[in-house]
């Protein structure tokens, strides 16, 4: 008999705080569930106290990945493997919230099938008292159900986050293996390229306004010791020319709601002006980094990102032929660079009023 959920747990260099993560599940009134814990090379203990709880607990199952830098491999061998209807994802050095796997089974059997069921995450920073309570939909505005595409569009006009970390959501397994939904291999920072994917291809979205997931803020943490702009840049890149080929792929279908293109433009657009035009970013990636990384984006042509400027505002689409400019003509980058930095930023700031 298949358990009711999965929890799909990467597990590198969390000696200190794997057992806190494990026991907050084992303590869990709510029984019905398997664990799959994905162990990366780690310079620490952790393989050994993983092994020690799967001696002792059958629902425990482990495999083994190299190390990465990412929890991408696990996480999508992990789904493969899953036997539970419904999937969490939970970090290693997280945990989640007494009574929660409860809660959250509860509202799912009155909205049961769904393919995505947001929760909430309560962040905190190690070592302080920093509490916030972070979710996509606000209780007083959210309606009980939403297809994909009307969440992508009820998240973009409360101008909430759009790339919500994977841990927030519930996940029905079937939904993930039906659209081979996987996390791209080595990539860090998923969350931005997955997870607005899974959200439009989802036929049904049931907020459940549970924050059952406890996110450990700490300094040695792979976001958290992020060294200057260009730490992620590459994996920006990535996202962007994954995400411009998916909405490429879907706008084409019957039916497609053009609003969505109007939606993404407005955020994946930003993203690209912001890292590779903005005053932090010319100033900390040389130009020739820059353009080596917008190879990646463009590395099948501008037709995809063509596609997506037709549905922004015009500031956007002058935005987006001197970004053309800046790749075509690298020797007059400089002038690409001058009209971010003295006209294009300047003027948004003005507009927003900050």
């Amino acid at each position: 008999m298949k358990p009711f959920f999965s929890l799909v747990v990467p597990c590198c260099d969390v000696a200190p705080y794997i057992r806190e993560c494990f026991d907050s599940i084992l303590n869990q009134s709510f029984q019905d569930w398997e664990l799959l814990a994905g162990v990366e090379d780690s310079k620490d203990d952790t393989e050994k106290i993983v092994r020690e709880y799967a001696a002792k607990d059958s629902r425990f199952r482990v495999f083994n990945c190299e190390r990465s830098g990412s929890c991408s491999a696990t996480r999508n061998i992990g789904t493969d493997m899953a036997r539970g209807e419904y999937v969490i994802y939970l970090d290693g050095d997280d945990t989640i919230a007494e009574e929660s796997l409860a809660r959250i089974a509860e509202k799912i059997g009155n909205r049961p099938g769904a393919d995505l069921y947001p929760c909430a995450i309560v962040a905190h920073t190690e070592g302080t008292d920093k509490r916030e309570l972070r979710e996509n939909y606000p209780p007083e505005h959210s309606p009980a159900e939403l297809t994909g595409p009307e969440a992508v569009l009820f998240i973009a006009r409360f101008d909430i986050y759009p790339c919500p970390m994977l841990q927030m959501t519930v996940f029905r397994r079937e939904f993930l293996i039906e659209h081979d939904l996987k996390c791209i291999y080595g990539l860090r920072r998923q969350d931005s390229e997955f997870s607005p994917r899974a959200l439009y291809l989802a036929s049904r979205v049931v907020p459940l306004h549970e924050p059952f997931y406890l996110y450990r803020i700490r300094a040695n943490s792979v976001s958290t010791a992020a060294r200057g702009a260009g730490y992620f840049h590459k994996d920006f890149a990535i996202i962007l020319h994954s995400l411009f080929a998916f909405h490429a792929k879907v706008s084409r279908e019957p039916g497609f709601d053009p609003r969505i293109s109007a939606c993404w433009s407005t955020q994946w657009i930003y993203i690209l002006l912001s890292k590779w035009f903005s005053g932090l970013f010319v100033r900390q990636i040389p130009r020739k980094e820059r353009l080596e990384t917008l190879k990646i984006i463009f590395a099948g042509g501008f037709g995809d990102f063509d596609l997506l400027l037709k549905a922004a505002k015009r500031s956007r689409k002058i935005a987006g032929w001197w970004v053309k400019f800046f790749f075509r003509h690298p020797g007059a980058g400089g002038l690409a660079e001058m009209f971010f930095l003295w006209f294009y930023f300047p003027l948004l700031k003005l507009k927003s009023g900050k």
